[in-house]
């Protein structure tokens, strides 16, 4: 009974907060389930589960987590089959528990059969933080982990931090739940160590990358023994073709290197794609079932996502942390872009410390003839950094200001790149399209 009460509340809140512009429902609906049935979840999906019905799809990382579930979701769309998500990102326990209110229908209540799910996949994006409890809370079919960086380092720690978290949830995965790892990524990588799960790896052929690392890479120490570890080559910060000299740990052969398709420029979007079509691989769904949804594929909120503003194109890019945003930059260097509006924030999701501005590779990847705009809470200190990297910036507090400011400098022709962090990114998403998405 108290799970009928929490999903009528729940879908009551989302009704209202749809209605009156207010969001999308997706984090108080499910708080307070939580408040009242600490188990709301695990009550609900255990029926599903064990009947074999449902599957839960898991997927983590610090960067493009969203693009990989929506490529995902493409997949299962092509494939006949139906889902549920969380669709606003919102990717802490309490987005779980809103999602599945969001999902569960409203007529098995009347039948006694409180959150019914007639979906054949639920597919999560969880923070990193969170998706230790969220594994326990699930016990889930599939966990796809894209990658690890330095992020919100105020608030997570240190890669090493979270790797050991993951590191013990995953060992008490059992042989129902099937990994999808970054073999890339030395720690994601390690995470197939100690665990009962089936593993599956990912990753990418030779690119000519650089056989050496950049500044700024996150993860060059060996997981197993701490030994500085040897690339032959790099994809991007610590992502590539890795070994340890001392105990002869190294980057297991990946399953799945290359694809016919790619349905969204830049290297880190090839990882998320290989990931998908791992997923789709694990679950025999066809390589032309696949390739047909992602040539039908459309961005999600914020990943290079292009909307039109006053009779010009803006596409967003959303940078929160070192490697994202070097990624970024080089995604628009090569898609020929020389205007761009870089917004930071430093709010509760983004973190609040932004030293991280300071290994933004921005003497590397662009030269004098690129046109930026800073706007957001700390434009000073990013206009600071630029100023360091001698580029002429033009500062501007007010993020609307600033993008009108942004548009109106440049012809009918040229695309405005906006790279913002995350509440920035939501904000200015808001000022685009006069609505909500959280």
């Amino acid at each position: 009974m108290i799970n009928v009460i929490s999903i009528i509340l729940g879908k009551a809140i989302i009704f209202l907060s749809n209605t009156l512009n207010l969001g999308s429902g997706s984090t108080w609906p499910g708080h307070i389930a939580l408040s009242i049935n600490p188990n709301f979840i695990k009550d609900i999906l255990r029926s599903h589960m064990e009947s074999g019905k449902l599957k839960v799809i898991i997927i983590a990382g610090t960067n493009g987590k969203t693009t990989t579930g929506r490529l995902v979701t493409s997949i299962i769309r092509e494939n006949g089959k139906t889902y549920l998500q969380n669709k606003a990102g919102a990717n802490l326990i309490n987005g779980l528990a809103s999602a599945i209110i969001k999902g569960a229908s409203i007529f098995s209540l009347a039948r006694r059969d409180p959150g019914r799910l007639n979906q054949d996949y639920l597919i999560f994006e969880s923070d990193e933080n969170a998706l230790p409890e969220v594994l326990q809370q699930t016990n889930p079919d599939y966990v796809i982990v894209l990658n690890l960086f330095r992020d919100q380092l105020d608030r997570y720690g240190e890669v090493n931090t979270i790797a050991k978290k993951w590191q013990k949830a995953f060992e008490k995965l059992d042989n129902k739940t099937v990994l999808i790892l970054n073999t890339d990524d030395p720690q994601v990588s390690f995470l197939s160590k100690k665990t009962n799960a089936k593993v599956l790896f990912f990753g990418l052929d030779k690119t000519n990358g650089e056989n050496k690392l950049k500044h700024g890479a996150d993860s060059i120490y060996c997981p197993k023994c701490f030994h500085m570890l040897d690339f032959t080559e790099v994809h991007f910060s610590h992502l590539g073709s890795w070994s340890c000299t001392n105990c002869n740990l190294k980057r297991p052969k990946p399953d799945l290197s290359n694809l016919s398709y790619y349905p969204l420029p830049g290297t880190y979007n090839k990882y998320n794609s290989l990931a998908a079509a791992l997923f789709a691989k694990a679950e025999k769904i066809s390589s032309k079932k696949v390739k047909k949804a992602f040539k039908s594929f459309t961005p999600a909120f914020g990943r290079q996502e292009k909307i039109k503003y006053k009779g010009r194109y803006v596409q967003l890019f959303l940078s929160k942390n070192p490697t994202s945003f070097n990624e970024s930059l080089s995604t628009v260097k090569e898609l020929g872009g020389k205007n761009f509006l870089l917004v930071l924030n430093d709010r509760i999701p983004d973190g609040l410390d932004v030293s991280w501005i300071w290994d933004i590779n921005f003497e590397e990847i662009l030269d004098k003839n690129f046109n930026i705009t800073v706007a957001g809470d700390r434009c000073y200190d990013m206009g600071l950094r630029l100023k360091y990297a001698e580029f002429f910036t033009h500062i501007e507090p007010d993020l609307r200001k600033a993008l009108d400011h942004a548009v109106e400098n440049i012809s009918s022709e040229q695309v405005l790149y906006i790279l913002p962090n995350y509440s920035s990114m939501l904000e200015i998403r808001k000022i685009l399209t006069g609505r909500k998405i959280l």
